[in-house]
């Protein structure tokens, strides 16, 4: 009878160290954001523009004004999305490092 090796047990995967706790909850709290369709349609639109006007948001998504804003702020409290004002009007842009943070945790 041949003996195998144990192996030890890894938590997530080879050469992947755990989480902290504050990195994973806020991870926790960016992909739950995602976890909307319009906010994934959001942040798919701001993927491929520098920043975005809500009043371009409100046209593409057939949506109301109040409703997209509802969902950018949930956007924005998780750290994706951050904006500015310029007259009556909001700009939306993604948060480089929180994407980048997204795609880590992904593996790519």
């Amino acid at each position: 009878m041949q003996l195998l090796p144990v192996l030890k047990t890894l938590c997530c995967g080879p050469d992947v160290a755990p989480l902290d706790v504050a990195e994973r909850d806020a991870l926790a709290a960016r992909f739950k954001a995602l976890a909307d369709p319009t906010r994934v349609a959001i942040v798919n639109r701001l993927a491929t523009a520098d920043e975005v006007c809500v009043c371009d948001f409100v046209a593409a998504l057939d949506l109301a004004q109040p409703t997209i804003s509802h969902h950018l702020k949930v956007l924005r409290e998780a750290g994706l999305v951050e904006s500015s004002r310029r007259g009556t009007w909001a700009y939306y842009r993604l948060v480089p490092e929180a994407v980048a943070a997204l795609r880590g945790a992904l593996g790519g």
